[in-house]
């Protein structure tokens, strides 16, 4: 039976990307063969760590490394092991940071809500998000003014959720922090790049198995062996309710070893195909302008960004997404990635698509453009009431 019928959960087409909510990303089959293959069995989980930290330091240019349960989860406890180092006593006295370095200091336009608020998963150790600059402007010396004789650790943060410009580089992020004598963590959970944030002088770099590697809902923390030791030793104090297990550990090791061996530039030319597809036919709609755009933080990847003229096509941008998010007779549900719909655009991401659904998802748009330019009336709403009805929706959860 379809999993999806014998759970009751309606069929959906992921073109929004990686995300959490939707599942985050389809599992390689070799990762998929790897937990199924340890599930039954017992192993020692230091020891399965210890092949972690080789497959994660062969991936990523690091001393060390270990898997957790997500890339939020590494935040949280890499901020920690800058705390306590290996002490355990510490460790357990966590989030008690009395007496303590607990400062962290984080670019004001990195404070960012990826599912969930950043400072949260800094403050949930003990430690506290100081603010360095401007939502849209920040420099060296705001940068290092900032750090004191209470400073534990500076959090850099590469994800599209983030400010795009006025942002201090990472390389003088990380020269600034390093001659206060402060280590560097960054967040990249969502990053290709699997080695070039060790290699800039990171001390730690913190990505997620279940997004571009394939893996399953985990963490990975690379860096130094010290911090890594420091980090992986919070399991026995807050790390306890975010740890992960042995297919977690198993699958995303595999997800790193075969990452390598991966036909990107493959992958790359069928991407370009479905998005050639999706562009030159919707290209024909009135009001519709669909471009192929680069991703924001540098990944090899693309997605065709659909800018909306509300009155031409007779749509907005965020009730055409809302519309291909609904289900429908004859035709699948499609997720768009929409966080910024109320500027009157929005992208479709194909890197998450099964064989045959880049034409479910054209065959979807062009309906509900078909039906907006036929309909009575312009399809425009508020997009002030968009938020609140999201969120009086999942406040019905279970219902």
């Amino acid at each position: 039976m379809n999993i999806r019928s014998r759970f009751s959960l309606r069929p959906i087409v992921n073109t929004s990307g990686t995300m959490t909510g939707l599942g985050a990303s389809i599992a390689r089959p070799e990762v998929i063969e790897a937990i199924a293959a340890i599930l039954p069995q017992f192993v020692e989980i230091d020891d399965l760590q210890r092949c972690a930290c080789a497959a994660i330091a062969a991936a990523c240019g690091s001393e060390a490394g270990y898997i957790t349960a997500s890339a939020s989860a590494g935040i949280t406890l890499s901020i920690a092991a800058t705390m306590t180092g290996d002490d355990l006593g510490l460790i357990e006295r966590l989030p008690d940071s009395a007496s303590l370095k607990h400062e962290v200091v984080v670019q004001t336009g990195h404070l960012v809500n990826y599912g969930a608020p950043l400072d949260q998963a800094i403050r949930l150790c003990g430690a506290r998000a100081i603010a360095v600059g401007a939502a849209t402007e920040a420099h060296g010396y705001q940068l290092a003014g900032a750090i004191n004789s209470r400073t534990t650790a500076a959090l850099f943060v590469v994800s599209h959720h983030t400010q795009q410009y006025g942002m201090i580089p990472l390389e003088e992020f990380i020269a600034i922090a390093h001659a206060k004598g402060v280590p560097v963590i960054v967040d990249a959970a969502s990053e290709y790049d699997l080695k070039g944030f060790i290699a800039a002088g990171a001390d730690i770099a913190l990505y997620s198995a279940h997004k571009f590697l394939g893996g399953p809902t985990a963490g990975i923390v690379a860096g130094s062996k010290a911090l890594v030791r420091a980090a992986y030793f919070q399991n026995g104090g807050i790390g306890r309710g975010m740890k992960v297990g042995k297919e977690g550990i198993a699958g995303a090791i595999v997800a790193l070893q075969t990452w390598a061996a991966r036909d990107h530039q493959a992958v790359r030319r069928l991407e370009r195909g479905y998005l050639t597809l999706w562009q030159e036919r919707l290209n024909l709609f009135p009001g519709i302008r669909a471009q192929i755009d680069a991703d924001p933080t540098g990944n090899p990847l693309e997605r065709l960004k659909i800018t909306v003229d509300r009155i031409a096509a007779r749509i907005t941008a965020w009730d055409l997404v809302d519309a291909l998010a609904r289900s429908k007779p004859g035709y699948a549900a499609v997720i768009a990635r929409d966080h910024e719909a109320e500027q009157h655009f929005f992208f479709l991401d194909p890197c998450n698509l099964h064989p045959g659904e880049e034409q479910l998802v054209l065959e979807r748009v062009v309906a509900e453009l078909e039906h907006a330019r036929t309909a009575p009336q312009p399809i425009a709403t508020p997009f002030s009431g968009r938020d609140a009805g999201r969120t009086a929706a999942r406040r019905r959860w279970p219902d």
